[in-house]
């Protein structure tokens, strides 16, 4: 089926891009091939670059790459001259170590440097990056306000709170570039130190003010009015809450690890039925309505079950055929890409052709503004860059 243009009642759920970014993370989070987590990473770009738009949140997913590009390269650092377990034989550089006390047996600074436990800190640290690629690309392509609206009333204080943190970092992105921009157009330097200090005023001064305008929109709202619900209640939804996600932590650990397949599941099924219902007895001490609510579709279910297909193809994969995900550092061998877990990854594919395309709004910036109506922009005011 053709993919139609993102509208109001088209557009799709937030939370099906979230399950999506998850299960190529859980499929990252299974190998150490770094062609696998190449693939990966390159099928959660193609997928941004096909479905984002041009509002805020969607530009921070540059960002997340290079957060990934730090990870390894710190990863390497420490590798390099704080050692690694791994031995090997093929010696790199050989640095002065400083002596350590007794207490410390076990950690050393500097030593023989290896090309194997280099290796080893490179797949280490590129399983680490990919991750966070995976989560910076729905960070990308989930609108946080319909996130938002979507979540059970139980957790929309907490929601709240989160989906501010998670706009932050997309904001600050944006402010930096457009004031860089601005720079560069009245003939000033934007790269270097003095640039940066230069531009972090304003930046700070804009965060404020969008704190401001937030705080003011959820005081007009009503946020925090709740309703009256009897102790009882409150003590049972905290239990069931409480005891099912950790329950869910538990049997998500238990599928992720190479041990606890056997009580991973029926403890994963078990927390998921008791925060549920934690969640709906919780719902009844809120007070909100419902505008227009988010509607799970076809293309949502479509979306986010090529993530976990991924995933599930990906743990199967790992019971079956290990060493093919995991490639040895000791002996130094060329990584090679499996056949089946690779096309298995390619299904990640599918919300490039599926998920509904960026109206012409949304690409000219508009920033996920209603039809008729005014954008973020316009409601915050902008900030600016201070006159030398």
């Amino acid at each position: 089926m053709s993919a139609p243009q993102a509208t109001r009642t088209t557009a799709l759920h937030a939370g099906a891009w979230w399950l999506w970014a998850l299960g190529l993370a859980t499929a990252a989070s299974r190998t150490t091939d770094p062609l696998l987590l190449g693939l990966l990473v390159g099928v959660a770009g193609y997928v941004v670059a096909a479905r984002r738009t041009d509002a805020p949140w969607a530009r921070s997913y540059g960002a997340f790459v290079k957060l990934g590009l730090v990870v390894i390269a710190i990863r390497l650092v420490f590798a390099f001259f704080l050692g690694s377990p791994i031995p090997g034989t093929h010696t790199l550089v050989t640095l002065p170590e400083v002596p350590l006390p007794d207490w410390a047996k076990g950690v050393r600074i500097g030593g023989r440097v290896t090309a194997e436990g280099m290796v080893f800190a490179l797949y280490d640290g590129l399983k680490l990056a990919t991750l966070l690629i995976c989560v910076g690309a729905a960070n990308a392509l989930a609108n946080p306000a319909r996130l938002l609206k979507s979540l059970p009333g139980a957790l929309y204080e907490a929601g709240v709170a989160v989906v501010v943190a998670m706009t932050f970092a997309p904001n600050l992105v944006a402010d930096v570039q457009r004031l860089r921009a601005a720079r560069r157009l009245r003939g000033r330097p934007d790269r270097g130190i003095k640039a940066l200090l230069q531009v972090g005023l304003p930046v700070l001064e804009g965060a404020l003010e969008r704190s401001v305008a937030l705080a003011a929109a959820m005081d007009a709202r009503g946020y925090g009015r709740s309703a009256q619900v009897p102790p009882a209640v409150r003590h049972t939804t905290s239990v069931l809450t409480l005891g099912g996600l950790l329950g869910v932590c538990a049997g998500t650990y238990g599928l992720l690890g190479d041990t606890g397949g056997s009580y991973g599941l029926p403890l994963l099924l078990a927390g998921l039925a008791a925060a549920l219902a934690g969640l709906w007895l919780g719902g009844r001490r809120s007070v909100r309505s419902r505008y227009r609510p988010e509607r799970w579709g076809a293309r949502a279910w479509l979306v986010a079950g090529s993530g976990i297909a991924v995933a599930a193809l990906m743990i199967w994969a790992n019971d079956y055929a290990p060493a093919a995900l995991h490639p040895p550092a000791v002996p130094l061998t060329a990584p090679v890409l499996p056949l089946w877990p690779a096309v298995s990854v390619l299904v990640g594919l599918l919300p490039a052709f599926v998920a509904p395309l960026p109206s012409s709004a949304d690409r000219a910036g508009s920033g996920g503004a209603s039809r008729g109506g005014r954008r973020a922009s316009d409601v915050v005011p902008r900030t600016k860059e201070p006159t030398q």
